[in-house]
C-alpha cells in the first residue's frame, strides 16, 4: 500500500516513510491510495471472531508487506490488551467505553500501535527519531505511555498550561526516561501550530528526524477504525441500523470510523458531537469552512478550532459536500448542556460519564429526534480524569482506578515555553546534547 499527500505536491510513498515522516514533504497529510472493501462474509460472521482477528484483517491491507503479517499480528495483540465493552443506556442509545487501557483514554490504541510500528522500523537504525506531539489533554498521556522506553525514539509533548486536567498533566509530565513535556503559554492550537512550524523548518529537519504522534500520523489515526468494528460485533444481533455519535476535536476518531465504513462496515450515519468549538458545525450549516481560535471548555480534549483530520473526511467523500451531508451530522453543545447531560446520565441511568462522553450522548439524543437508529456514543476517557467537573455535577465521589493512582504522587517535570523560537531552541539544544553524548560514549 502506498500513500499520497492530500496537498498533491509530493511523491507517493510507503507506509514506513509515511509513519517516520508524519507529514509529507509538501506538509500535507498522508492518505492511502486505495481502500479495498472486505468480503461481506467478514461482517456476516464478525461475532465469531476475536477482537485481534477483526483488527488484523481490517488493517493489514494498509501495512503488509512492509510489516510482515506475523509481526503485525504481534503488534495488534500487544496493542489490544484490554477490553472495549458496549454498555446499554436505554432502548435507543448505548455507549462504547474506550477508557480501559493504561492511560484510560481512547488514544491508547493509536499510541500503542504507532509506537510498536515505529519501534519495528527503527530497530536497526542508529539515528534517533524525535516524536513531536501537541495535546489538548489525552493524547499526551497516551503517547507518553505508549512510547515509554522505545529504543531510538525521543518524545516531546507540547501541552497548553492550565488547560488540561490535573490527572492528564500528571500522566504526561511524570514518566521521565525518553519522554519530555513542554508547557506552552497558550491554547492547543498554539501547540499544534508550533509542531507544524517545526516540520516546515529545514534548519531543524536537516539535523533531526521529526515525526508526529498526533492523529495526523497514519499509524496513530488508522487503528482507531477498530473501535467501530468492535461495537458492531457486540450489537449486530440486536440492532439493524447502527449510528455513531463521536465526541470530536481533531476529527481523527470519526474519520477512522468512516474508513471502517469504506471497508464495508454497515454504519447508518455519523454524528460529530462538538463542544463550543464548532468550526465543522458551522461548515455543515453554511458550506463555508472557517477555522476559529479554540475556546476553552470542560471537555478540553475537543478544544480544537482547526481540526487537522477534516481534510481526510472530505477526501473520503470525494470533496462533495452533498455526499458528506448524507453521512455526517454535526451538533454543538455548551458546558451547561454538557453538565446537564452528565447529571441526566447519572440520575436516570446510573451511568457516570466524562464530559466528552456527555457531549456524545447529547449528539445521540439530537440525532434520534428525527431519525430511527440505535446510536452508540463513544465514551472516550474515564470520568476520574475530570474529577472536579464530574463529582461537582453528580455530587458523588468516584474511586480512582489503579492506572490513575499510579501517577498521582509523582513529581511533575515540564519546561515552560511561550513561542516557536522557544521550541526550536529547545530542540536544537537537545540535538547538541545528544551529539555530545554520542561523541563521548
Amino acid at each position: 500500500m502506498n500513500y499520497y499527500s492530500l496537498n498533491k505536491k509530493a511523491p507517493n510513498t510507503t507506509f514506513k516513510d509515511a509513519v517516520v515522516r508524519g507529514l509529507a514533504p509538501d506538509k500535507g497529510l498522508y492518505f492511502p491510495e486505495s481502500i479495498t472493501p472486505l468480503d461481506s462474509s467478514f461482517f456476516e460472521t464478525i461475532e465469531s471472531k476475536s477482537d485481534t482477528e477483526i483488527a488484523f484483517e481490517a488493517i493489514k491491507q494498509f501495512i503488509v508487506p512492509e510489516i510482515p503479517e506475523a509481526v503485525l499480528k504481534t503488534i495488534v495483540n500487544e496493542t489490544l490488551s484490554f477490553n472495549f465493552p458496549v454498555v446499554n443506556i436505554n432502548e435507543n442509545i448505548s455507549t462504547l467505553e474506550l477508557f480501559h487501557g493504561p492511560t484510560m483514554a481512547f488514544k491508547d490504541v493509536g499510541a500503542r500501535f504507532m509506537a510498536r510500528c515505529l519501534g519495528y522500523f527503527n530497530k536497526n537504525n542508529t539515528n534517533e527519531v524525535t516524536v513531536l506531539v501537541a495535546t489538548s489533554g489525552d493524547t499526551g498521556g497516551a503517547v507518553a505511555n505508549g512510547f515509554l522506553g522505545v529504543k531510538g525514539v525521543n518524545v516531546v509533548i507540547l501541552y497548553p498550561r492550565g488547560k488540561v486536567s490535573d490527572i492528564q498533566e500528571q500522566q504526561l509530565t511524570t514518566l521521565g526516561q525518553n519522554i519530555t513535556a513542554l508547557e506552552v503559554d497558550g491554547v492547543f492550537d498554539d501547540c499544534q501550530n508550533m509542531v507544524k512550524c517545526a516540520f516546515m523548518d529545514e534548519e531543524l529537519t536537516n539535523k533531526m528526524q521529526l515525526t508526529s504522534a498526533n492523529s495526523i500520523n497514519i499509524a496513530r489515526w488508522l487503528p482507531q477504525l477498530f473501535y467501530f468494528m468492535f461495537a458492531y460485533k457486540q450489537l449486530k444481533s440486536r440492532y439493524k441500523n447502527i449510528a455513531f455519535s463521536v465526541p470530536s476535536g481533531n476529527f481523527g476518531n470519526i474519520c477512522a470510523g468512516m474508513v471502517a465504513q469504506k471497508l464495508g462496515l454497515p454504519i447508518q450515519h455519523f454524528i460529530a458531537a462538538n463542544n463550543a468549538n464548532r468550526t465543522v458545525v458551522d461548515y455543515m450549516n453554511t458550506k463555508m469552512y472557517k477555522p476559529k481560535p479554540s475556546v476553552q471548555t470542560i471537555s478540553n480534549a475537543m478544544d480544537v478550532g482547526n481540526p487537522s483530520n477534516f481534510i481526510r473526511i472530505q477526501e473520503l467523500h470525494n470533496k462533495d459536500f452533498d455526499t458528506l451531508k448524507i453521512n455526517l451530522s454535526s451538533y454543538s453543545y455548551s458546558d451547561e448542556e454538557t453538565k446537564t447531560a452528565l447529571s441526566e446520565l447519572y440520575k436516570m441511568y446510573n451511568y457516570v460519564a466524562d464530559p466528552h462522553g456527555a457531549v456524545g450522548y447529547l449528539g445521540a439524543k439530537e440525532y434520534l429526534v428525527e431519525n430511527d437508529a440505535h446510536v452508540v456514543f463513544l465514551e472516550t476517557a474515564h470520568p476520574t480524569k475530570f474529577l472536579d467537573v464530574v463529582e461537582d455535577v453528580i455530587k458523588t465521589n468516584i474511586p480512582l482506578p489503579p492506572q490513575i493512582k499510579a501517577v498521582m504522587d509523582k513529581d511533575k517535570v515540564a519546561t515552560a515555553i511561550r513561542t516557536y523560537e522557544d521550541l526550536k531552541g529547545f530542540l536544537l539544544k537537545k540535538i547538541n546534547t545528544n551529539y555530545n553524548r554520542k561523541t563521548t560514549d
